[in-house]
């Protein structure tokens, strides 16, 4: 485990130190000026962006607008792929249903009823099963996507953030309310376990270390948790920026990455051991870059970013100024 005096505020810790990676395309993606979650899809090669009431589709390997998911007037936040059915399915938060679209097409082919606040969602290799994240009403909906429809619906009793699986059957969810972790059965589609994790409050990104077996938390707290995905024991608690969101971990590289919204940072761990991290120089990228992607194969990082106003109240969300966003790319150069 790092301790706690080594693990200063990643986002500053070694500031001079030469960057592992380099900005190689910024891709606009304009209006609207809201977004949230970035997804990598191996399969299709491509990168789904959250982006108001549209879903913005990008080519990983050129960062090419694709084409967008147009018309879900109340808003997306998550994206999940099944390749198999040739489907993507996304979320009208306010609506409180998943949409389902075409791959190949890009157009919406089905609305599948869902809680109030639908957000983030995670397909599970194991079951081929959707789990569609509903925050404020703490439940989870299973989607089945052979057949478009809803399946099971847990209640977790607790606002929750996003979510992992590991392929063997599990799905983990961080629990924003209780600051824990949530651990769910995909074969039964029941809660599992719950594990605190005491020093992190309003937890929000998480990931996976498949072959590891280690959970990812980020925290508003500026810490992020890593937890043992059989016992739930927090094995480490490090430091990291300002304002995280959304957490990625690299396995061949074997880095962890926080995207870090308020300070426009990218904090990156090293993974010495299961239990060891060591920080590395963090990746300057723009005030607002709270959420990001990661395509393991090549290393390369999407960080969702806009310009902001610099007057933003202090502490605050900032002023984004219109039409701005974009997708920041980041290539490792070690």
């Amino acid at each position: 485990m790092v301790a706690a005096a080594a693990a200063a505020l990643a986002g500053v810790a070694h500031a001079d130190a030469t960057p592992d990676y380099s900005l190689t395309n910024s891709i606009p993606l304009g209006s609207p000026d809201r977004w949230d979650y970035a997804v990598f899809d191996g399969p299709t090669m491509r990168v789904y962006v959250a982006h108001g009431e549209r879903l913005t589709v990008l080519d990983a390997r050129t960062g090419e607008l694709i084409g967008q998911v147009e018309g879900i007037a109340g808003g997306t936040h998550g994206t999940a792929i099944s390749d198999r059915e040739g489907l993507g399915f996304t979320d009208d938060g306010e609506k409180g249903e998943v949409v389902a679209f075409d791959l190949k097409t890009l157009k919406i082919i089905g609305h599948i009823p869902a809680g109030a606040d639908a957000d983030g969602m995670v397909r599970d290799p194991a079951t081929g099963h959707i789990f569609v994240i509903e925050g404020d009403p703490g439940t989870v909906t299973v989607i089945d996507p052979a057949q478009r429809k809803a399946i099971a619906t847990i209640n977790a009793g607790e606002k929750m953030e996003y979510a992992a699986a590991d392929g063997q059957g599990h799905v983990f969810v961080a629990g924003e309310a209780n600051s824990d972790v949530v651990e769910i059965d995909a074969h039964t589609n029941r809660i599992m376990a719950r594990w605190p994790a005491p020093n992190c409050r309003s937890p929000h990104g998480l990931a996976l270390d498949k072959a590891g077996q280690r959970l990812f938390m980020g925290c508003a707290n500026a810490r992020l948790m890593v937890l043992d995905a059989h016992s739930g024991h927090v094995v480490a608690d490090l430091a990291i920026g300002s304002g995280s969101d959304a957490i990625a971990f690299d396995p061949v590289r074997k880095r962890v990455f926080s995207s870090n919204g308020r300070d426009g940072t990218v904090t990156i761990y090293q993974q010495i051991s299961a239990d060891e991290y060591t920080v590395r120089a963090p990746i300057r990228t723009a005030v607002s870059g709270r959420t990001m992607t990661l395509d393991p194969a090549t290393g390369r990082l999407f960080v969702i970013a806009a310009d902001t106003d610099p007057s933003s109240t202090p502490g605050g969300r900032p002023h984004i100024r219109p039409g701005t966003v974009r997708a920041l790319i980041y290539d490792p150069v070690q």
